[in-house]
């Protein structure tokens, strides 16, 4: 059973950067599509980026392009966000999820396993 813990979250300045992590356990993320999405208090989930299984591809929410980079190491089964230049609506929860079958990867129905999030926090 595929297992996902992302870390690095924390109080940021506005402008400032983070990178959040998402390592797996229980299988190897190979063969895996990653996501981040992200949750604000009173918002509906969203998705903020994808990277396909071999890194190849990858996907952004208009609002985070530019400054925000998606990655993958698979010999560390890890999957990175940096996130740049925050601003306060970036305030949020932040999952990362891994599907094997993603066409739309900022469609979370495609997504079969899910992190328990970490929380970005963008304030001065």
């Amino acid at each position: 059973q595929l297992q996902l813990v992302e870390s690095g979250g924390g109080l940021v300045q506005p402008g400032g950067s983070l990178r959040l992590s998402c390592a797996a356990s229980g299988s190897t993320l190979d063969y895996y599509a990653i996501g981040w999405f992200r949750q604000a208090p009173g918002k509906e989930r969203e998705g903020v980026s994808y990277i396909n299984s071999s890194g190849g591809s990858t996907k952004y929410a208009d609002s985070v392009k530019g400054r925000f980079t998606i990655s993958r190491d698979n010999a560390k089964n890890t999957v990175y966000l940096q996130m740049n230049s925050l601003k306060p609506e970036d305030a949020a929860v932040y999952y990362c999820a891994a599907g094997l079958y993603v066409v739309n990867g900022l469609g979370e129905y495609q997504y079969d396993y899910w992190g328990q999030g970490t929380q970005v926090t963008v304030s001065s």
